[in-house]
């Protein structure tokens, strides 16, 4: 069965650094893409960073030269670099790998089971 698992996380002092990492196994179909999303209180969940096999980034604008996102293809691990962080950036962050296709009724295999990243002082 298809599993994506993060790790990474916790506390960390404004403008300090975290890196969070997942991993996707199981999956029947090649892994085209992987992305980090997040999610605050109060807020609806966005996506944070993308990267596609090719090594295509993209970035939403509030993350954009702070954040790196980078995989590694032969492992279908995704990381999450993430430099001077701000309160505002405390959520909870998921990750999701889109595979070529998504197999019928497994959709939401395919995203990890999120990890608290707090920035406070």
């Amino acid at each position: 069965q298809v599993q994506v698992v993060q790790s990474g996380g916790g506390l960390v002092q404004p403008g300090g650094s975290l890196t969070l990492s997942c991993t996707a196994s199981g999956s029947i179909f090649r892994i085209v893409g992987m992305d980090w999303y997040r999610q605050a209180p109060g807020k609806e969940r966005e996506l944070v960073a993308s990267i596609a096999s090719g090594g295509i980034t993209n970035y939403a604008d509030s993350v954009k030269g702070r954040f790196t996102i980078s995989r590694d293809n032969a492992k279908d691990t995704v990381y999450l670099k993430m430099n001077h962080l701000k309160p505002e950036d405390t959520a909870v962050y998921y990750c999701n790998a889109k595979p070529q296709l998504v197999p019928r009724g497994e959709s939401s295999l395919y995203w990890g089971q999120g990890t608290q990243v707090t920035v406070s002082s």
